[in-house]
């Protein structure tokens, strides 16, 4: 198997991952929060050793502020749900995947809040000038991805957080596919909300993901799911502390062991290093397409403003058809279609057919993608 999904979900996960969440579910599989032995306090150290880790990794400055959650998704619509009131004006860029896009079309329908996509340009590139043109005195958050799934464009996130912060308007940051790939900084960068995933730079499992969140700005969110907390269980309003005021119910505790060993991973090996592989191989394909007639590629024409994930589209085919043959004959896994953000094809010029998306991780060969490139070639021509 030639594994090119990694923008899907890492694979393999970081060495460890699997071992950690074995151990957590045969030796050690307490709850937190709940019990006053020994074994629960044991647990409940290394899920805030992982707090500590995450915050570090993205330039906070208090672990409490670390909220675990399924995904980016469900970060992503607690924010929205729990922050934006009816009148409020939110910001969008178009190059947005539906963990954006449908909660806030939701909430222009059923809230009042209203909303305007700023437009990206067929790189996917979106302008931190017309983001201050977009601005509305209404206006009370620009959320935002940090890198294009469908293409791999950066997205300009510090020249448009210090405009938001400028201006006194919240800032969140979309890091599904830049956590673990490329550096982040919350303080530097001026991000208020942060939303990432466990399962896919980060070399985590499925299931697990978070966010982080200003003092400032969780104060003024309302938590989406309430519930039992093993904190002031007397009581029958939520706590206001965190990270108890956002997590509710028994947490996914496997899964957060198993990204605390994919976060020792990455300390260890560094995610700039992994990042130069990375592009290395996006270089190497980028520099193969450029031979094979009837491709074309979108995004940026070269490593530089990218993530490693490179779309491309065959007019004269049906792109469905040829990563269908991409796998028969040469058992390269892809992906095709909208991806999750059609408004993204909408701005590629790509919708409604949509892209074959190759997306690379640091375990992939160079051998891996001559094949890739060969087998593209092959069916192309045919």
């Amino acid at each position: 198997m030639i594994y090119l999904d990694h923008s899907s979900t890492s694979f393999p996960k970081a060495p460890g991952v699997g071992d950690a969440i074995k151990t957590t579910l045969e030796k050690h599989g307490v709850n937190i929060g709940r019990g006053s032995y020994e074994e629960a306090f044991a647990v409940e150290a290394e899920i805030a050793d992982t707090r500590q880790r995450l915050v570090s990794f993205f330039g906070g400055d208090d672990p409490r502020q670390v909220v675990f959650t399924p995904s980016v998704t469900y970060s992503i619509n607690i924010f929205l749900s729990g922050f934006l009131r009816p009148g409020d004006h939110v910001i969008v860029s178009g190059m947005e995947h539906n963990a954006v896009m449908r909660p806030v079309t939701l909430l222009s329908r059923t809230r009042d809040v209203q909303f305007s996509v700023v437009p990206a340009n067929t790189r996917g590139e979106v302008s931190p000038d017309d983001i201050k043109k977009a601005i509305l005195p209404a206006t009370k958050a620009v959320v935002m991805l940090h890198a294009s799934n469908v293409t791999g464009t950066l997205l300009p996130a510090a020249e448009i957080g210090q405009l938001c912060r400028d201006r006194g308007i919240c800032f969140a940051l979309d890091a599904a596919q830049s956590a673990g790939s490329i550096p982040i900084d919350i303080a530097a960068m001026n991000v208020d909300f942060l939303a990432f995933t466990g399962h896919k730079g980060l070399l985590g499992p499925q299931g697990i993901g978070g966010f982080i969140a200003t003092r400032a700005l969780s104060s003024e969110m309302q938590p989406l799911i309430l519930g039992g907390t093993g904190s002031q269980s007397n009581q029958f309003e939520q706590p206001e502390f965190m990270p108890d005021k956002f997590e509710s119910g028994t947490p996914n505790i496997p899964g957060i062991i198993g990204l605390r060993a994919a976060l020792l991973y990455l300390e260890k090996v560094g995610i700039n290093n992994l990042y130069r592989r990375e592009m290395a191989l996006t270089q190497l394909f980028l520099d193969g397409l450029k031979d094979i007639p009837g491709v074309v590629p979108l995004g940026m024409p070269s490593t530089e403003g990218r993530t490693a994930v490179v779309s491309i589209n065959v007019p004269e085919k049906d792109n469905s058809l040829v990563a269908y043959e991409l796998e028969r004959q040469g058992a390269v896994k892809t992906r095709v279609g909208l991806h999750c953000a059609p408004i993204a094809h909408k701005s590629l010029g790509t919708f409604p057919e949509g892209t074959i998306r190759f997306s690379f991780g640091a375990t992939n060969t160079e051998d891996e993608i001559s094949t890739a490139l060969e087998t593209l070639a092959k069916i192309v021509s045919e």
